[in-house]
């Protein structure tokens, strides 16, 4: 698995899992859309910190800026 996720990207996705929890933790959001949206909160920490978004292959999309070599 090659990074294909910037530093902006990780982090936006990290900050909206905390928000998840966070609504979540203040009883905001309960039932289907706690389920739904909790699962999305751990699909984009696992992501955060592995640097790697599998959806973005089939779309040959990268965040990551190129190195200059």
């Amino acid at each position: 698995m090659k990074a294909n996720m910037g530093l902006v990207d990780r982090l936006v996705r990290f900050l909206l899992a905390i928000v998840v929890l966070v609504l979540y933790l203040m009883n905001a959001i309960s039932g289907l859309a706690a389920i739904i949206l909790g699962i999305i909160a751990l699909i984009f920490i696992i992501t955060s910190f592995s640097g790697f978004c599998p959806l973005y292959v089939p779309l040959k999309l990268t965040t990551k800026k190129r190195s200059i070599q």
